[in-house]
């Protein structure tokens, strides 16, 4: 379907909705009135098989206990090997209430504290927060930005992993707000290092099935063969892929059978809650019958970012657009523009926008914005216009 028919069908104006995103604004950012293009979920209703499954199960009128069921795993393990040419057995699946609270869980069974945990950034503000919270050193190794497209040092993250014993690396797979979309020789690079190394690496994969045309996902799981899958644990959920964050229901896939016997017994120590039947419900529905939805959905991401770096290219050429290879988020370079310690004055004040800010994602990358491509067309060109005019105010003075 095409990008218009996919916004008629399914935009939503979630004002008053209790939305994070545009209901929090006065607490979140001071103003109730921006447009929000931060926190990542969207205006898109999920699909309508989603919505008359999860009305089936309401409709049952019993919320009891529940469990997994076949049907779930079966249509998840089905996804992934379709969609992802990962073949995941069942024994090897968890189920976490998100993969936020899986990489708390995580970096708690499989390392102590003061022991050291690797990220590359920038990246997704949680990774930092789960190292921290939970009193390990947080080890950041900045990603290569060249010219907005991101690489990795290598060098420096060998070097980094030997100086500070490091344990535990969390990869962002697609990355998250790069964009990067890994590829074979990059995951296999960092798989070497850490199993050579020995570091556990946790791949969080949330973003998989959101990728440019032309770029492909590989789970790193599979990368070369699948030599390193007992050294890799997978982070995956269909919340953002088809708009079910607080569906509470993500995947923890562990393919090492003494490391599942690890992971269980934390786990027996800090949570014994039921899953979530409506969860479950939903993302066994968005498995099995939400593919034309996704492509219509991705149809509208890149249209959307295709948009912004034109009109950005023509107007403002030294703003340096990211390519979106994968996730839906667009990580936008205003350093040629603005200086760093008038960001938030320009884009909340004279472009009255609500984003995530660079230096949310590492200490080093204020200047950059991040902006959320999964909504409305008619917004992203309102957003473009309001950064386009306060650029041109900012010269005009």
């Amino acid at each position: 379907m095409s990008v218009k028919e996919f916004c008629d069908k399914y935009y939503m104006d979630r004002k008053g909705t209790n939305s994070l995103k545009w209901d929090a604004l006065d607490v979140r950012f001071g103003d109730p009135d921006l447009i929000s293009m931060w926190v990542a979920d969207m205006e898109f209703r999920t699909p309508q098989s989603v919505i008359d499954a999860l009305v089936k199960k309401v409709k049952e009128g019993i919320y009891g206990y529940s469990f997994v069921p076949n049907s779930y795993y079966e249509a998840f393990i089905a996804w992934e090997k379709e969609h992802h040419g990962y073949e995941v057995k069942k024994e090897s699946i968890r189920i976490s209430p998100g993969v936020v609270a899986a990489l708390y869980w995580l970096v708690n069974a499989f390392t102590k504290e003061n022991d050291s945990v690797i990220i590359l950034t920038p990246v997704y503000y949680p990774f930092h927060n789960c190292v921290k919270d939970n009193n390990r050193k947080l080890v950041t190794c900045d990603l290569i930005n060249n010219n907005g497209v991101f690489t990795v040092d290598f060098d420096e993250f060998e070097r980094k992993i030997v100086e500070n014993d490091v344990k535990m690396y969390i990869l962002c797979s697609p990355h998250n707000p790069a964009g990067r979309v890994w590829k074979e020789e990059e995951l296999v690079k960092m798989m070497e290092i850490c199993k050579k190394h020995n570091v556990l690496v946790v791949s969080d994969e949330i973003h998989q099935d959101l990728t440019a045309p032309g770029h492909k996902h590989i789970p790193t799981a599979t990368v070369a063969g699948g030599i390193y899958e007992n050294n890799v644990i997978t982070a995956n959920a269909p919340s953002k892929t088809f708009n079910l964050a607080t569906c509470l229901t993500s995947n923890i896939i562990i393919p090492c059978k003494e490391k599942r016997a690890i992971y269980d017994a934390y786990l027996k120590t800090v949570s014994q809650i039921e899953v979530n039947i409506f969860g479950l419900v939903a993302c066994e529905a968005a498995y099995r019958t939400g593919e034309e939805w996704r492509k219509g959905l991705v149809e509208v991401i890149y249209s959307n970012y295709d948009y912004v770096k034109t009109q950005m290219a023509k107007a403002f050429p030294e703003v340096v657009v990211s390519p979106l290879e994968g996730t839906y988020l667009l990580w936008m370079d205003l350093r040629a523009y603005v200086p760093l310690d008038e960001i938030k004055e320009f884009t909340q004040n004279q472009c009255h926008l609500a984003v995530d800010y660079g230096e949310w994602f590492g200490e080093n990358w204020k200047g950059f914005i991040r902006l959320n491509m999964a909504t409305h067309p008619d917004i992203v060109k309102k957003v473009v216009d309001n950064i386009i005019t306060a650029l041109k105010n900012r010269q005009a003075h």
